[in-house]
C-alpha cells in the first residue's frame, strides 16, 4: 500500500498547502481518494507528483466538513466514473461555534444534491472490496467531544452537540497490519483504534493516519492521549492537518519515532 497526500496543512515544497486534507491511496491495483481538501488545490498538486484522478476508482469522504469535501467538484471535473462513499448521516448542516455566533463549515452547499449520481451513502460497516472496508463510531461519548470543540449540526432551526454520524474510517487490510485512515478522528485517536480493534478480533493494528483535532486540548490532555494511544500497542501514527502544532510536538515527544509528521507530498509505504 501506498499513501500520498495531496493536501494538508504543512508542504515542504513548491507543492500548494491549504486547511485541508486529502490523499491519494494505492491498494492491490486500486487507486482510492480520500478527501478533497477545500478547493482544487489537491487536484493541481496530483497532476504535479503525477498522480492521475481519472484513475481512482472510488473515493471516500471521511466526513461532511468543507476541509475535506469542498474539492468535490474539483475530482467531479477530472473524474466521471468514480462514485464517492459519504456516511449515511452526512447532510450540508454542521457548524462551529465562536462566542455566541454559529459559522457554516459543512460540505458547500447544493453540492449533495448536484452531485447525487456520484454519491453513495452507506450504513453499518461496509466493505467496498476485499480488504476494504468503512467502519462508522460505535460506543463512543461524542457529546463532550463535540462541546469540547464547539462543534455542531443544526435540525429544525435549532443546534445540536456534533455526534458525527457523518464520519467514518476507512480501513485498508494490508501485511503488516490493519491501517486505519480518518481524517480529523473526532472521537479520538485511541477510541478510532479500539473501535478497529473490536471490529477485527485478533488483527494486529499497524497504523493510524490522519490529523487529530487537537487544537483545543491542553498539553495535558494531549500527553494523556499519548499515552492511551502507546497503550493500544499500535506501531505508528502519522498525523497533521487539525491535530496542530504544539499538539504534534508533544505526541512527537511522548512518542518519538512512533509519530510522523504529515505534509503536502509525503508518501508512506506500507
Amino acid at each position: 500500500m501506498k499513501a500520498t497526500v495531496l493536501i494538508d496543512n504543512l508542504t515542504k515544497s513548491s507543492l500548494a498547502a491549504e486547511w485541508g486534507l486529502s490523499v491519494y491511496i494505492e491498494y492491490q491495483g486500486h487507486a482510492i481518494l480520500l478527501d478533497t481538501g477545500a478547493s482544487d488545490k489537491f487536484a493541481r498538486n496530483a497532476e504535479k507528483l503525477g498522480l492521475k484522478l481519472n484513475q481512482v476508482e472510488f473515493g471516500v469522504l471521511s466526513h461532511a466538513h468543507y476541509d475535506h469535501a469542498d474539492g468535490l467538484a474539483a475530482f467531479f471535473e477530472q473524474n466521471t466514473k468514480a462514485a464517492f462513499y459519504l456516511r449515511k448521516g452526512s447532510k450540508e448542516n454542521c457548524y462551529g461555534k465562536r462566542w455566541i455566533f454559529h459559522k457554516y463549515i459543512g460540505i458547500h452547499r447544493g453540492f449533495l444534491e448536484k452531485y447525487k449520481d456520484r454519491i453513495i451513502y452507506v450504513d453499518g460497516d461496509y466493505e467496498i472490496i476485499p480488504g476494504v472496508r468503512l467502519l462508522p463510531h460505535r460506543g463512543c461519548d461524542m457529546e463532550e467531544n463535540a462541546k469540547r470543540n464547539h462543534l455542531y449540526i443544526k435540525q429544525n432551526g435549532k443546534y445540536f452537540p456534533d455526534l458525527f454520524r457523518h464520519e467514518h474510517s476507512l480501513v485498508l487490510d494490508t501485511e503488516k497490519g490493519l491501517v486505519i485512515f480518518n481524517s480529523c478522528s473526532h472521537s479520538g485517536a485511541d477510541n478510532i483504534i479500539t473501535e478497529v480493534s473490536k471490529a477485527y478480533p485478533g488483527k494486529r493494528i499497524y497504523a493510524l493516519i490522519g490529523g487529530f483535532h487537537l487544537c483545543h486540548t491542553s498539553d495535558e490532555g494531549v500527553r494523556a492521549l499519548a499515552d492511551r494511544i502507546r497503550k493500544t500497542g499500535i506501531e505508528k501514527i502519522y498525523t497533521g492537518h487539525c491535530t496542530g502544532d504544539r499538539a504534534f510536538e508533544i505526541l512527537k515527544e511522548e512518542l518519538a519515532d512512533q509519530a510522523c509528521q504529515l505534509y503536502t507530498g509525503m508518501e508512506i509505504q506500507i
